[in-house]
């Protein structure tokens, strides 16, 4: 793929979001299987690069949009991923549950239930490696 300027920035969002550690193993990952690579490539360009990278909301705001979005629409794999950007970018274990909790009165209980399990699973996950 030509590294166009959209795709250069949708890396160094994605590389920003992960870190570097998880960036490369990310990256490892997605090399090893050719229809994941050119799934990663055109994410990179198209929603990193193109709208992430919009001037208008921060990259922690963008975060919180996606857990939101993620919990509501009952996208469990990408809320773990979410969830583990929301961390990076400085949102608390404590607000993240709050926006979960505050969801259940708009999307309903049962769907952010499953979300709050996610949440729990991704929170003792990120708490281990720190230590």
């Amino acid at each position: 793929m030509a590294e166009n300027e959209l795709y250069k920035k949708g890396v160094a969002i994605r590389r920003q979001l992960r870190g570097e550690e998880d960036f490369a193993r990310n990256e490892s990952e997605y090399a090893k299987d050719p229809v994941m690579k050119q799934f990663i490539n055109l994410a990179t360009e198209t929603v990193f690069g193109a709208l992430w990278a919009r001037p208008g909301l921060d990259i922690k705001t963008r975060t919180l949009i996606c857990v939101v979005s993620d919990a509501a629409t009952g996208r469990h794999p990408e809320l773990d991923i979410h969830l583990r950007f929301a961390l990076k970018q400085g949102w608390t274990e404590d607000e993240l549950t709050e926006v979960l909790i505050h969801l259940t009165g708009y999307v309903g209980v049962p769907i952010i239930r499953e979300a709050m399990l996610v949440a729990s699973k991704v929170f003792s996950e990120t708490r281990s490696s720190r230590q």
